[in-house]
This record gives C-alpha cells, structure tokens and sequence, in this order.
C-alpha cells in the first residue's frame, strides 16, 4: 500500500494518527484480555503403559487423507524418462468421488495395477505428466495446478475440473485432488461483482483475506497484505474520517457499521467497505473485525455523472426560460396586435405566428403595417437569418429601420435599397429576406418590392394566385450586396381581395424546391376557401389565416412561419 500521508492538511494528520491510537488500544485491550485468561503450566499426568501398536499400513495412511488420493508407481522409459504412471490403490473419497461425477456404469471399475495414461488417455495433455516427472526429478511436492479433461463415457464427455497435487510417497507417488471450479468461481465471482474480504486480527495485524483481495485493492501479487492501518494510510483524506468512525463503531460499540473508501493505491477507485466485529465469547470484547469490500467506483462515477447531467439540465432549463422570458417579451414587443385599426383605409389585417420550438419562442421573422404622414400605410414581412435572440436583434434592427426610414415618404424601391445598406453594415451574417410595400388607399394601389422572399398570394373570388415579380425579376436578400437596385411591381385590389404574404417556414420542406412549395401553399389556401369562405371582420379574417396555418403546419416545419392577411373592405 502507498505509505503514509507525508503532508496535507493538518486535519487529515490527525484523522490518521486519531485511526492509528484507536487501533493501538483495541490491541492493548486485546493482550490485557489474553494474559489475564492464560492457563497456567499443563499438569502432567502419567498414563498407564500400553500395548506398542505396529504403524499403519499405507492403505490405512491412504484412506486417513482427507481429500481423493491416488497411489501411483512411476512406469519409465529405456532412457530413464517418465513414460506412465501404474495406478496401484485409492482411498475411499476417490471412490466416492468418482462415482458423483460419473454416470453408473459409464466407466468400467478400475483393476489395480493400471496404466493411468492407457486408461485416461486425456491426461496425457494436461499439466499430470510434467507434474509427475518434476517430482521425480526434484523430489519436491508440485502444485496445486489447474487440471482441466474430458472423460468419455457412453453418455457422454464429462469436464473434470481440478485443483492437483503431486508429491513423493517413498518410491510412488501421492496424487491429490480438489474440486477447483469452487475456488475458481469464489474468485471470478468476486471479479464480477468487484468484492473482496477479509479478517484482520487486531491483536497482531494478522489478516485473512479472500482470494482476490490483492487484485481487487490494485496491489501486486508479491505485496504485503494491508493492515487496517495500511488501509487508512493509503485513502484519501476525504475517507478518514468515516473511515474512522467505522472503526469506533465496530470495534467499540461492537456493532456492523459501513463507510465508503477512496483509495490511492487503487486509481482512487471507490469501496463500500461493510465491517463487523468478531468477538472472542459473546459479550466480551472484539479481537477481529471481519469486512467486505465492494468496489463501487462504477456506480459511483455514474451517480456523479447523472448529478452533472441534472445540475447541467437544471441550468439549461433556468436559460431556456430567461431566453424565452426574453423571447416573449420581445415579441409583445415587435409584432403588432390587428384588431380594427386598419379600417379607415379600407383594409382588414391579420396574422398568425408560429416560431420554430428551437428557437426558444421567437424567431427572425417580423410583420409590420403602420400608417404614414401622408395617408398611405406602411406594409412589410421579413425573415431574417438564425434562430433565437440572434435572429430577434437583427429582425427588430431592420424592423424598427424601415419605420424609421418610412417617414421620408420616399418609394419603396428606395427604401428597400436603404434597408439593405443598413443590413449590410451589421455584418457578414445579417441577411434577410422581406416584401416591402405601401398601400396607397385612394387608389386601392399595393405596391411593393420583393428581396429574396417568396412572393405574395392574392385571393379573389376562391381562386389563389401568386402576385407576378416585377419588371426586373425579384432582388437580391438583404444584407448580400451593397448597392442593389430594387424594382416595385403594382397590384390594384378590389373589394373583398386578400393578399397573403408569409414566410418560407410556412411552406418548405426538406428536401424539396420552391415551385412545390409555392403549389402546396396555393391548393391549401384554396381548399380553405371551399370549405369555409372567409366571415365578416376582423375575427372572420383570422379564422380564415388560422384554418390555412394548421393545414400546412405539421412534423415536418423546420423554421418560424408567418402569415399576414390583408383584405380590402371598401374605400
């Protein structure tokens, strides 16, 4: 284990030196507690003599082995080498044992002497042979090595799976086995669920671990097992002191208490550590404390990780609503609210808005219809670049620029050339597109310029049509090119006409083409008029605009839509 905190904060020292003196008195408690029970010198007592005994035989010694046993000859070669080994006795556990693995009658009953290679031909390939051999070469026990075979049988392949010892039995050998899948899978289940164990001894450090504990604790097969000291060393100081408290409660209290580790030893990996004490008699003091160790660094990580994720979703969520608080106020803002206004003109207006759900409740797109110093009205729809706030500045910069720029009482030509010279000083990214027009009442005249947005729909008697681009086609968006030049197209209205402007959002759709869409926008508007024409007024107007936006909206929108109806209603 890493060796003791050499510097740190001052409370981290103490912890340790607080586990450290707990840990020392316990073992003090402990040597008190085993001299004052210690008996004194064993009487000895003289036994009448009996009868000498002979030795036991070596079957007797065989049958006295606590695990299956084989008793073996070696069979060698003209060179000395080991070739075979004679099978020559058993004790009754290799009986049993047999018989629990292998069907009844499957295998014929062994008859002594045998060649254990000629009846087993299996373990030819296994670890036995080198076994046997360095045995009688070295004359030192071998093993335990893993032992896997297959024994055939008229039911079929059976797997044997053990743990083997070799060892030399005056001139033979002394063959042992252990059922080895047990430890095996003592030692991959605590890989699988990462958990160790151990005991430790608190009158000498002494400690019982489990088979994986090293490998579990990241230390090196050859380490030194960790006292609960070393354990407390090599955490983190952010685990000394519950770590302490665990121990208190168990060894004080004498009760099952838990904590959580972090270990430096292990890449600050992270245990559950579950202790409980183990007395000498029940009531009396504790002299081990037996634990389980559950790595827990994969949970605990995603805990950590799913807290971020909420902590960072709160905080998304906190902006998205300033953004749309933000959103909605500039919009209350922005857009005019039609109501009967427009009357003394001879118009009707409505509109309906729908921003894209990704941008936060407001979009580039933006409406206006305002009355002028000369009688004439002020008609506009645009749709500027982006999405969200981005979007929402530019659009209110070149909204609130054409009402300014309005009142000079210049054509729309001009002043759509004006407002692209303002969009072109914001910046490489300020585009838009937008239908600019004027409405001049005593003649029932809209005129209007179109910069890169799709063009009006005029509705008259059911029938929808796209208003025709003026003479010199339509312009550029604007915010693209410096001194461009725009052209204004003029439309004559007659009573109960309704011109349609809107924005892209309305009708696109990916992947497609504007022709389509522009198709799509016109058969929806008049499939609206068939099932129910336009009603009288304001509200009858919006009920109209309303039914169309629901048609066409639908999964497939990708971006703000906008419509804006105007309808002529007398002189």
């Amino acid at each position: 284990m890493d060796d003791p905190i050499p510097a740190g904060s001052l409370r981290s020292r103490l912890e340790l030196q607080a586990i450290q003196e707990l840990l020392e008195s316990q073992r003090r408690r402990v040597t008190a507690y085993a001299d004052l029970h210690r008996t004194g010198s064993p009487t000895v007592t003289h036994l009448p003599a009996s009868p000498v005994s002979l030795p036991p035989s070596g079957q007797e010694v065989l049958d006295a082995l606590p695990v299956p046993a084989l008793l073996l000859s070696p069979v060698l070669g003209e060179d000395g080498t080991l070739r075979d080994a004679r099978y020559l006795s058993h004790n009754p556990l290799a009986r049993a044992d047999a018989a629990s693995r292998f069907p009844q009658g499957s295998v014929p009953p062994w008859a002594a002497p045998a060649l254990l290679f000629e009846r087993f031909p299996g373990l030819v390939r296994t670890a036995i042979p080198r076994m046997l051999a360095d045995a009688l070469r070295l004359g030192t026990p071998q093993g335990p090595e893993t032992v896997q075979w297959l024994v055939r049988t008229h039911s079929g392949p059976v797997r044997i799976n053990d743990e083997v010892r070799v060892a030399l039995c005056g001139d033979h050998f002394l063959l042992t086995w252990e059922r080895g899948n047990r430890l095996r899978m003592a030692a991959a289940a605590q890989q699988l669920v990462r958990t160790c164990w151990a005991e430790w001894n608190l009158s000498d450090d002494g400690i019982a671990p489990s088979r994986g504990f090293r490998h579990m604790l990241g230390l090196a097969d050859d380490a030194p097992l960790p006292s609960l000291f070393d354990l407390a060393a090599a955490a983190t100081p952010d685990s000394l002191s519950t770590l302490y408290q665990t121990l208190y409660d168990v060894i004080l209290r004498k009760r099952t208490a838990e904590c959580e580790l972090r270990l430096r030893s292990s890449g600050n990996r992270v245990f559950r550590m579950v202790a409980e004490p183990v007395r000498v008699a029940p009531g009396s003091l504790v002299w081990a404390l037996r634990a389980v160790l559950i790595d827990v660094s994969t949970d605990r990580r995603r805990r950590e990780a799913a807290q971020r994720s909420a902590l960072e979703a709160h905080r998304e969520h906190e902006r998205a609503d300033a953004v749309a608080a933000i959103a909605d106020a500039l919009r209350e803002a922005v857009l005019p609210h039609f109501q009967d206004e427009l009357d003394p003109y001879g118009l009707e207006a409505a509109a309906v808005y729908r921003p894209d759900a990704r941008g936060a409740g407001v979009g580039g797109d933006w409406y206006k219809a305002r009355k002028l110093p000369d009688g004439r009205l002020l008609i506009a729809l645009g749709d500027a670049r982006g999405h969200g706030l981005e979007a929402v500045t530019l659009m209110a910069k070149l909204r609130y620029a054409l009402a300014g720029l309005a009142y000079t009482g210049e054509p729309v030509e001009r002043l759509t050339r004006w407002l692209n010279e303002v969009a072109c000083a914001d910046g490489n990214e300020s585009t838009a597109t937008a239908i600019i027009a004027r409405y001049h009442p005593e003649r029932a005249l809209l005129r209007w310029t179109c910069a890169g947005h799709p063009r009006p729909v005029l509705v008259r008697d059911g029938h929808a049509t796209q208003l025709s681009t003026p003479d010199d086609g339509p312009g550029l968006s604007l915010g693209v090119l410096p001194g461009t030049d725009y052209t204004a197209a003029d439309t004559p209205l007659e009573v109960g006409d309704i011109v349609l402007m809107y924005s892209d959002g309305l009708t696109e759709r990916r992947p497609s083409d504007p022709d389509q869409d522009t198709r799509r926008f016109l058969e929806a508007t008049e499939r609206c008029f068939e099932e129910a024409a336009p009603g009288a007024g304001h509200a009858g107007l919006q009920d109209f605009i309303e039914r169309l936006v629901a048609r066409l909206d639908g999964p497939h929108c990708t971006d703000d839509a906008t419509l804006l109806a105007l309808r002529r209603i007398g002189t």
